[in-house]
């Protein structure tokens, strides 16, 4: 079954291009360059995935994914978002707000469509297999995406999930920044340390006592702890 794609920008020229491209490339593609829009029309029919332009009339690119992540539906659909800024502050605003990859303009076409190959497929071979990951207070659910610290759900987004999968499924072993860049964020030479160090400590807010077992090797990167 083809993935259904839906592209969220206000530039219509690079609408037209990306429908062709990723058409060329065998996806569903759907169009929309109104955020309101976008988000009635992801609630009636939620997308495999979503690339979103950052900067939009009415309603914006950060604000649409801040309400699709708070909704049950649409809180895991991955999302690539676009923007003309090339400020690593703008990148980290994006990726706070739940996206799982960011891509600055003018950007290859080619390289979108490896990004979006790679988010697909590894959504896909999770979705391919059960398995359970569990160490001290933590469980996981590999299948379904579900996280509970002592028997309590916790809400992550696609690229937390990845990260503590991460984490959990190495425990005691030191995870360096450079490894999680590459594991997590494939193709992203535009990715910065910092963008690790903004989803640890989101993370560890959202994990609640859990995340006192997230350690910071100083220089180095990420572990969990032995309980």
């Amino acid at each position: 079954m083809k993935s259904r794609i839906l592209v969220v920008d206000d530039d219509k020229d690079l609408l037209a291009l990306l429908e062709k491209k990723l058409g060329e490339e065998g996806y569903l593609v759907q169009l929309e360059s109104d955020g309101l829009a976008a988000i009635q029309k992801i609630r009636k029919k939620e997308p495999d995935l979503i690339i979103l332009d950052i900067n939009m009339p009415k309603v914006s690119g950060m604000e649409v994914c801040r309400v699709l992540r708070s909704e049950d539906r649409t809180k895991k659909i991955p999302i690539i978002m676009l923007t003309a800024r090339d400020e690593e502050v703008d990148r980290i605003l994006g990726l706070e707000f739940g996206a799982d990859d960011y891509v600055t303009k003018p950007f290859n076409p080619r390289e979108l469509v490896l990004r979006i190959k790679n988010i697909l497929k590894r959504v896909q071979d999770k979705s391919d297999k059960k398995q359970f990951l569990q160490h001290g207070p933590f469980w996981m659910d590999v299948s379904s995406h579900e996280v509970k610290v002592r028997n309590k759900p916790v809400q992550l987004t696609l690229t937390e999930f990845k990260l503590l999968f991460r984490l959990l499924e190495n425990p005691g072993k030191v995870q360096t920044r450079d490894s999680l860049l590459d594991e997590i964020w494939e193709y992203g030479e535009n990715v910065f340390s910092r963008t690790i160090d903004t989803h640890v400590q989101r993370l560890r807010a959202k994990l609640r006592e859990g995340g006192k077992y997230i350690k910071t090797v100083r220089g180095v990167g990420y572990q969990i702890q032995e309980p």
